[in-house]
């Protein structure tokens, strides 16, 4: 059993970031980018912005009203943040009793009924028992209530701006093709899976990717090592990249434990690529270098992605792109920091060692690192 042992506390108030954190200056309209990694995989041609879960994940116990916008995971999610300047959108994909890719990223399903909560499996339930949770597409029609455990706490799962459940074909058909999709493959860490289980839910996913990814790009991505390994040798068309948490929590399984697991693991499976949680890159910035140069390319997410200062300071260490929350003010923050730094090169040669007004990347680093400590 893969079960979860030990947990780094988060870093404080990371659900609510300042409204003028990335204050800088506003895209008037979306200029489809053409975003594509490059031929073999391993790179990005610029550094680059994926939307978490679409226009970001829900919190719903942040009083941050930018945290419960849109429904995560939502086809209207996904197309909200196609109108800002990102690159790709992440969302989770799972498979239901009768073979249909779906988008959720929980495990279980939980509803509330005459006030008592139940919860189902999302891969024990058929296509129209999923549909039938949450907002409904018939007028009129009333889908079981959708709730979250927060902190241990049972929670409406209240957003500004509610959807349907979707799946991963419509999601091809109706969201924006001048975004890229980071598709995660999304297994349960409680779960062991037998090879062929892994196997018949791939090729239940490939076979809606190849059917409706045209000319889309695609980053496959998961945490379960085997799944990551098997859709590496499923195809050989899109990239393929191992989830970690770098070592924030541990497991049973060796390889999800470390960097430096990650980083074997992708090369013995002639992986694309990482995506790490952002704090691990921070503990140890010696790993982005290490990783780099042995041609994979480096993604992270996490709530330290929400603060335009920290993903700065990832561009200037070479990780080659953000999973993030804050759409919006992120993308706009890059923007900003590229046309800064272009204005920069056209005054005067800049360093890596600088960040800003002169403050040594070193510095910042060890400031965040202390952060993330304490």
């Amino acid at each position: 059993m893969a079960t979860k042992a030990v947990h780094v506390s988060d870093v404080p108030n990371l659900d609510q970031v300042p409204e003028n954190a990335a204050s800088l200056a506003i895209y008037a309209t979306r200029i489809p980018t053409g975003v594509d990694v490059s031929k073999n995989g391993k790179s990005f041609p610029k550094f680059t912005v994926i939307g978490h879960r679409g226009h970001g994940m829900n919190m719903l116990q942040s009083t941050d009203r930018r945290m419960k916008a849109f429904k995560e995971n939502s086809i209207l999610s996904f197309n909200n943040a196609a109108k800002h300047p990102i690159d790709f959108i992440e969302f989770d994909v799972q498979v239901t009793k009768d073979d249909v890719a779906v988008i959720f990223h929980d495990n279980f399903i939980l509803y509330e009924e005459h006030g008592t909560v139940f919860e189902k499996r999302t891969t024990d339930l058929t296509i129209n028992e999923f549909f039938g949770y949450g907002l409904q597409r018939e007028a009129g029609k009333e889908g079981k209530s959708l709730v979250r455990k927060v902190n241990g706490k049972v929670v409406g799962w209240n957003v500004e701006s509610d959807d349907h459940l979707c799946t991963l074909q419509e999601a091809f058909q109706k969201v924006n093709p001048c975004v890229g999709f980071n598709v995660e493959l999304k297994f349960d860490d409680n779960v062991v899976y037998e090879q062929d289980q892994l196997i018949h839910v791939l090729q239940v996913i490939m076979k809606v990717v190849s059917e409706n990814a045209k000319d889309r790009p695609i980053i496959f991505s998961s945490f379960q090592p085997d799944a990551a390994l098997l859709i590496k040798k499923l195809q050989h068309k899109y990239p393929v990249y191992f989830l970690t948490n770098g070592g924030n929590e541990v497991y049973a399984d060796v390889r999800r434990n470390s960097l430096e697991e990650a980083k074997k693991l992708a090369l013995e499976g002639g992986l694309d690529g990482i995506v790490s949680e952002v704090k691990a890159i921070f503990r140890n910035p010696s790993a982005v270098r290490e990783i780099k140069e042995s041609n994979l390319s480096l993604l992270t997410y996490g709530k330290l992605n929400n603060f335009p200062e920290t993903v700065h300071v990832q561009q200037l260490m070479g990780v080659d792109g953000v999973i993030v929350d804050l759409v919006e003010e992120i993308s706009r923050a890059v923007g900003e920091m590229k046309t800064r730094k272009g204005s920069d090169e056209g005054k005067r040669e800049t360093t890596d060692k600088e960040v800003g007004g002169g403050m040594e990347l070193s510095f910042i680093l060890n400031l965040i690192s202390q952060v993330i400590q304490h």
